[in-house]
């Protein structure tokens, strides 16, 4: 855990010097197709191979129901892992490497193998997401 909140601290700072880069909901809408084989949102959202993303940012990780978590995220829930948007950001950049730095433990295991490689990308997806988040304003379906 102590390494995970340096690594948090030297990517805020990283991101404090770095350009805001703008997100796109229609685009992000776009990138979700890549998602969508694991992945739903929306009003009829089911778990599928994935769990549900509606209300993830503020969600603790592992949590939503009938959805079975691989160990690595149980285990992250169970130690304070609450989705923030730059942790997703982080997540999606690599899983496996998220859980282990995030639990100190190089061996621990993400169920989630799909990396979002281009940081406009996950901006945008993450955009896209939010907008099925009550915390950050209304539904896309509105």
């Amino acid at each position: 855990m102590k390494s995970f909140l340096a690594a948090a601290t030297a990517m805020t700072v990283l991101t404090a010097i770095s350009p805001v880069r703008s997100q796109d909901v229609a685009a992000g809408e776009k990138v979700f197709k890549k998602c969508k084989a694991c992945h739903k949102v929306g009003d009829d959202a089911k778990n599928g191979v994935g769990p549900i993303l509606n209300g993830v940012i503020g969600r603790p990780a592992g949590s939503v129901d009938g959805y079975k978590y691989g160990t690595g995220m149980q285990q992250a829930g169970a130690a304070g892992l609450v989705w923030s948007e730059e942790l997703i950001l982080e997540y999606i950049t690599d899983p496996k490497t998220f859980l282990r730095t995030y639990l100190d433990d190089p061996k621990a295991k993400a169920k989630m193998v799909f990396k979002l490689k281009k940081e406009q990308d996950r901006l945008d997806v993450l955009a896209y997401v939010k907008t099925f988040s009550p915390e950050t304003g209304a539904s896309a379906a509105d």
